[in-house]
């Protein structure tokens, strides 16, 4: 039923970008100068509309709240992009070595009964 419907398949896309940077910057108790720093350091890179306006998703606005995080700490910005940065790229490792080793261990216990 919602594959038949483009717009729910939207809302439930965390790539989808649905918020404008002026709603993104208040969603996460933010500046749009916050938003473009972080742009400018490449942790993200907003979507732009039609008319050349920058747009966020959900899991844009995750990684964005995160650098926010650590620089309400007091990390520098170009050092908590790069922190979120190696973060996002450690989770994605571990994730493929989890598939790697279900993969490897299902075909491990398969082939062993004969």
């Amino acid at each position: 039923m919602t594959s038949d419907n483009p717009l729910n398949d939207r809302l439930d896309d965390d790539d989808y970008p649905a918020y404008t940077m002026g709603r993104a910057a208040e969603m996460l108790g933010t500046t749009p100068a916050f938003l473009r720093a972080i742009g400018e350091a490449r942790l993200i890179t907003p979507l732009r509309s039609e008319g050349g306006h920058r747009r966020y998703s959900r899991y844009q606005l995750r990684i964005a709240a995160r650098a926010r995080e650590l620089v309400d700490k007091g990390t520098p910005i170009e050092a908590a992009c790069r922190i979120v940065i190696l973060e996002d790229q450690l989770e994605e490792a571990q994730r493929i070595n989890a598939e790697h080793r279900r993969a490897t261990s299902g075909s491990a216990g398969s082939s062993g009964s004969g």
